[in-house]
């Protein structure tokens, strides 16, 4: 029997990249809130625009001055101290003229004393304790070498540049800017002077090696408190915008967290009215435009509430003539048999005109309940399929005499859902109605689908479609496509209307895509349990044969509108993609 495998023993390389890994997901992770906490600051709060602008704003501007009134001052202390090397200079050449002119040749004894002595006395007496300047007078590029002298005593060779030395060699006063060894053990930066000095047996050259620590030590406190003031500059400027901007920025706070509440119904709600200057101004304006909006509101409910009292008082008046108008109705209908032909066809007449208005008066009844708010829903678990059959079978006799097949896409299996039958049923019932009448004797194809959470149904015609703009209008009330256009099914124009709002008691959308040539469909989804809320659709608002306008697969097709979650109307681009990953909802 074969032994089992076991796996590698975990080692401490293994636990600590585990551990490395574990941590930068961490540190990934609380980057991603940061931005993200970062980000939505910035777009919600005008106070941290406001601020953050003028912080960077002036930051940018502070530092550009500080830096040129620093390279300013700086200049200044620099060409200061060359002004004076340079009279120094221009002195000390003129000594040293004076000193060696009384010697022809170089070798002369005397001329060695005569330069270590002019060193010295340039240099300030003692070349060992100085002020910290050193002189220096070389011939190093002339017959008759003389030794370079400074004071302090030290090697200014490696100090002086090849070409320093070689524009004074040829007759200039030049300068340089260096760093070396100067004073002491540390490295300092000096300012280099050199002259060419005149004398019988040629040309000697004098140099004054200046330190810049102290101009250096001015320009440091010079740029620091320049550095300094701008930093309190920039913090009070943002402490005045954060001021400023706060006493901007709260009343309309102030403003917007009224308007919520007076938009939540809350009509009562007022801005509180301080001074008389333009934010006092907006407050009173916006509490007077609050007082109309409530006038006007109040107005409305009222006339809207005498509406729909007018409407259902009407209808149920109503109710009582018609059904003495229908039995008398009925009899003449059951014996037209008996009457002339013109009599006859006079109480078919009045037959089908009466049932077009009793069914008017259902929908009115039904509006009106809706309007009210007294419409209820009575949700069972039901199985969808048996209503589609219903339902085509109803309009069965209609297809076939406008010549519009109609087509099913049904699953086999049982497509269970808690939902009102009556309500699902009469939103088919319209549907298909109103496909089958516009279909054009083109098929109209019923589908049902189902996932884990929703239930939809489509309905597809292909008929002439909806033309732009239209689909904004297919929900209204009494609205019609094409007025002229005769009617086979007698609807009275509230049947699109009834249906959203039983879409909209399930918690669902009833959502219409059309294309002028192309046909339209109409799509209804409802959550499979009672009270859940939608999020997407199983099947697709867009048929799949839609054509594109302009047969490219990134060019925006024709409109797809509808109600949709909440009562919202879903207007999308009706491409061959799914609509729910592009709906845009605009509240009605």
């Amino acid at each position: 029997m074969a032994s089992p495998v076991l796996p590698p023993p975990e080692t401490a390389t293994t636990r600590r990249r585990g551990a490395g890994r574990e941590l930068w997901r961490a540190l990934a992770g609380r980057t991603a809130r940061l931005v993200a906490w970062v980000h939505r600051t910035w777009r919600r709060s005008l106070q941290v625009r406001v601020v953050t602008i003028t912080l960077v704003a002036s930051s940018l501007l502070v530092g550009g001055f500080a830096y040129l009134i620093a390279d300013k001052i700086t200049g200044i202390l620099l060409e200061n101290a060359k002004t004076d090397v340079r009279l120094r200079l221009e002195g000390g050449a003129e000594y040293a003229a004076k000193q060696v002119l009384l010697y022809r040749q170089p070798q002369e004894a005397q001329l060695q004393q005569t330069i270590e002595g002019t060193v010295n006395y340039l240099a300030g007496g003692d070349p060992q304790q100085t002020s910290g300047v050193v002189v220096a007078i070389t011939a190093e590029d002339h017959p008759g070498v003389i030794q370079t002298r400074a004071a302090p005593a030290i090697d200014v060779g490696p100090l002086i540049s090849p070409e320093l030395r070689t524009a004074v060699a040829d007759g200039n006063v030049a300068s340089q800017i260096g760093t070396g060894r100067l004073t002491g053990n540390q490295d300092t930066k000096y300012l280099a002077y050199g002259s060419p000095v005149p004398t019988k047996f040629g040309q000697i050259e004098l140099y004054y090696l200046v330190p810049l620590t102290r101009q250096d030590a001015t320009a440091a406190e010079a740029r620091a408190t320049v550095v300094g003031t701008g930093a309190a500059l920039v913090v009070l400027l943002g402490l005045l915008a954060a001021l400023v901007t706060r006493l901007v920025v709260n009343p309309v706070r102030v403003a917007a967290r009224t308007a919520q509440r007076l938009s939540a119904g809350l009509l009562d709600q007022r801005m509180v009215v301080n001074g008389e200057d333009d934010l006092a101004l907006l407050a009173a304006s916006f509490n007077q435009m609050a007082t109309n909006l409530q006038r006007q509101i109040l107005r409305l409910e009222e006339m809207s509430r005498l509406q729909r009292r007018f409407t259902s008082d009407v209808s149920h008046e109503l109710r009582t003539p018609l059904t003495t108008v229908r039995m008398a109705a009925d009899l003449i209908f059951a014996e037209r048999d008996e009457f002339d032909p013109a009599v006859a066809r006079s109480a078919e007449l009045l037959q089908a005109e009466l049932d077009r208005f009793e069914e008017l008066l259902t929908d009115l009844l039904e509006i009106s309940r809706f309007d009210a708010g007294f419409a209820m829903l009575d949700a069972e678990p039901t199985d969808l399929v048996p209503i589609v059959h219903r339902v085509v079978e109803r309009l069965t006799g209609l297809a076939e005499r406008v010549g519009v097949p109609i087509e099913l896409d049904l699953p086999e299996d049982e497509v269970i859902a808690e939902v009102d039958p009556r309500r699902v049923e009469r939103v088919l019932r319209n549907l298909v109605g109103n496909a089958v009448e516009h279909g054009e004797g083109r098929p109209v194809l019923i589908r049902l689908g189902m996932d884990e959470t929703a239930v939809a149904i489509t309905v597809r015609d292909h008929g002439v479609g909806l033309k732009p703009g239209e689909e904004k209008l297919v929900f209204n009330r009494f609205w019609r496509a094409d007025p002229s256009r005769a009617r086979q099914t007698g609807g009275t124009g509230l049947g699109l209307s009834i249906s959203v709002e039983d879409a909209r008691l399930h918690g669902g959308w009833l959502e219409a895509w059309g294309a002028p040539g192309q046909g339209a469909q109409f799509r209804l989804t409802l959550p499979a349990r009672a009270g859940d809320r939608l999020t997407t659709s199983p099947l697709r608002l867009v048929p799949e044969d839609a054509r594109l306008p302009f047969g490219g697969p990134g060019d925006a097709g024709p409109l797809a509108i509808g109600p949709g979650a909440g009562g919202a109307l879903t207007i999308g681009p009706a491409t061959s993609e799914d609509p729910e990953a592009t709906r845009a909802e605009v509240r009605t």
